[in-house]
């Protein structure tokens, strides 16, 4: 049986991208009011909530999942972390999306967040154990999401403006990751990721 070679480019930034995208379109919303929320808006940060976090992370979830079980091109243990948390994230922005572009009641999220709460401190603690200490900051910003997610959803108004805060730091972050990403696989560079 012919082995595949193990392959430098982790497919990352995609995920990055897709996630601090969605984050950043969400977040001025919750922090700003802005725009504010209509049947038109909804429906448009639904499809960008389905179709770039949930599209993107979960892409990159099937492909860190595929690479590292059927090809085992992906031998560094911690990308299986990455793997679940960009599917897991991914499915779940599909329905986070649908319920925005369809104006569904928030409150089911409550539970939601509980169990994505904990997936983001599985995270953090099997990144900075690892030593990725950049990584393992994007699951603090993610289990803090959660955390004020979860405030939100069952309606205390002071968590949604925490909420659009971490989305748009955290955002801006993934932003970071995703760059630091494309420069360290395209041109070898050392960028902290």
């Amino acid at each position: 049986m012919k082995m595949f070679a193990v392959s430098p480019f982790v497919p990352l930034a995609i995920g990055f991208f897709g996630l601090g995208t969605g984050y950043l379109i969400y977040g001025p919303q919750e922090l700003f009011g802005w725009p504010r929320r209509d049947a038109k808006v909804d429906a448009a940060t639904g499809m960008w909530g389905i179709w770039l976090p949930g599209a993107c992370q979960l892409f990159a979830g099937i492909l860190l999942f595929v690479g590292m079980t059927w090809f085992q091109v992906f031998k560094d243990a911690p990308l299986y972390m990455a793997a679940l948390a960009f599917s897991a994230y991914g499915i779940h922005w599909f329905v986070l999306g649908n319920n925005r572009g369809k104006q569904l009641d928030a409150r089911p999220n409550a539970g939601m967040c509980v169990a994505y709460f904990i997936l983001s401190v599985v995270g953090l603690l099997i990144f900075f154990i690892a030593g990725d200490w950049a990584v393992g900051l994007l699951f603090v910003g993610l289990a803090l999401i959660y955390a004020a997610d979860f405030f939100a959803s069952i309606g205390v108004k002071a968590a949604e403006r925490a909420l659009g805060l971490v989305h748009i730091v955290t955002g801006l972050w993934l932003m970071w990751l995703m760059i630091a990403s494309a420069f360290n696989f395209s041109l070898g560079t050392h960028l902290v990721l």
